[in-house]
């Protein structure tokens, strides 16, 4: 394939976002491992220069797909803790996290899915895992109101935990992409207790 841009270093301007999805849908079509940084760069019509111009391996591209979620979680969790508690703040939580977790649609949930070993390593570097982690305990309790029943507090952490359970779930499930990902936002939005 002949690179649009002459080979030449690509533009800055959304170019590693697009770098992101091109290699996800890669790796989720035809697997991690056998997908290369040559297939990558052929894909987006340039050189493997210039896509090592923006990551310097596989490795650093799933990095930063797992750092572009947890900064948005962490948004999330920034947002939510300036609003005053109350019903509509959970709906929107759970919408918001909702979106933030099926933005790359299913194609996310499969690669997570199938590469467990790869994934657990990442999260296990220094600040990984314990800023998603810690983000969503506090995501439990922004949605958890004081006093709230054993039952509540679940319903409220299988809201949010459901969508990420997504890639299991739907895995053999023979229906359009766009009718799962809305029908798993429905079901995390209606795990939620009466009133809340």
């Amino acid at each position: 394939m002949t690179p649009t841009n002459g080979g030449a270093v690509p533009p800055a301007g959304g170019t590693r976002e697009n770098i992101q999805a091109v290699a996800l849908r890669l790796f989720a079509d035809q697997g991690y491992e056998s997908t290369s940084m040559r297939q990558i760069a052929e894909e987006l019509g340039f050189t493997k220069a210039a896509l090592y111009y923006h990551f310097k391996s596989k490795e650093d591209i799933v990095r930063a797909l797992m750092e572009t979620m947890r900064g948005q979680v962490t948004d999330l969790l920034a947002w939510a803790r300036t609003q005053e508690p109350g019903p509509d703040v959970r709906r929107t939580v759970i919408a918001r996290w909702t979106a933030i977790m099926q933005d790359q649609g299913l194609r996310m949930f499969r690669f997570l899915g199938s590469n467990h070993r790869l994934i657990r390593d990442i999260k296990s570097e220094p600040g990984q895992h314990e800023g998603m982690a810690a983000a969503v305990s506090q995501l439990f309790a922004i949605l958890t109101p004081p006093g709230a029943s054993v039952e509540d507090q679940l319903r409220v952490r299988f809201a949010l935990l459901s969508i990420n359970m997504l890639g299991m779930a739907a895995r053999d499930l023979d229906a359009d992409e766009k009718d799962i990902l809305e029908a798993a936002a429905r079901i995390s939005s209606g795990l939620l207790p009466p009133g809340f």
